[in-house]
């Protein structure tokens, strides 16, 4: 069985789209996942399928509208490459400060980035790196008020949802704690 990571984007943000995450862990089981643990109400789940994660987004997705009335962008990542979108951070001296650092997870590679307008949003102190699946934001002073953060997704032209370090490593941990069981 494989180890998969699927991160919801747009649920249960401002009393919006609201699923609680025992009913999201039902409707997983009932696709056939395995040993479904989610983290935090913002939608993080880990799970195992003998499925190909390619098709689990669209599945999931599509079992939300019909159950629950939206159809949230679901990101299905494969542990490895969770694991490897941490183990290339290019930005070590965010993890001293994990809030600061974000890893955007792009659903495709971006075809046509506009990375001249991204620098030109970018404050003194913020830095960015994109991977053909990762947007790596290290925002010292926060993202709340960032304008390279707000724009970033539009810029890049793909889906993408944002995890802060903390987020990541606790994930990784569940991830983790699995492979004990």
């Amino acid at each position: 069985m494989n180890t998969y990571i699927a991160l919801f984007r747009g649920i249960n943000v401002g009393g919006k789209n609201t699923l609680k995450m025992k009913d999201l862990v039902s409707l997983m089981e009932a696709l056939g996942a395995k040993n479904v643990q989610t983290y935090i109400q913002s939608g993080n789940a880990i799970f195992q399928s003998l499925k190909e994660h390619t098709q689990l987004s669209e599945q999931i997705s599509l079992a939300i509208q019909q159950h629950y009335g939206f159809a949230p962008n679901v990101l299905v990542l494969d542990q490895a490459e969770f694991e490897k979108a941490m183990a290339e951070n290019p930005f070590p001296e965010g993890m001293s400060n994990p809030r600061s650092l974000h890893l955007g997870f792009l659903a495709r590679p971006p075809g046509q980035p506009k990375l001249e307008e991204l620098d030109r949003l970018k404050s003194e102190s913020e830095q960015y790196h994109l991977t053909d699946r990762v947007f790596y934001l290290y925002a010292p002073e926060g993202i709340g008020r960032s304008k390279l953060a707000a724009n970033s997704e539009r810029l890049l032209g793909v889906p993408m949802t944002d995890r802060n370090w903390n987020t990541v490593m606790k994930i990784l941990q569940l991830i983790e704690s699995k492979e004990k069981q």
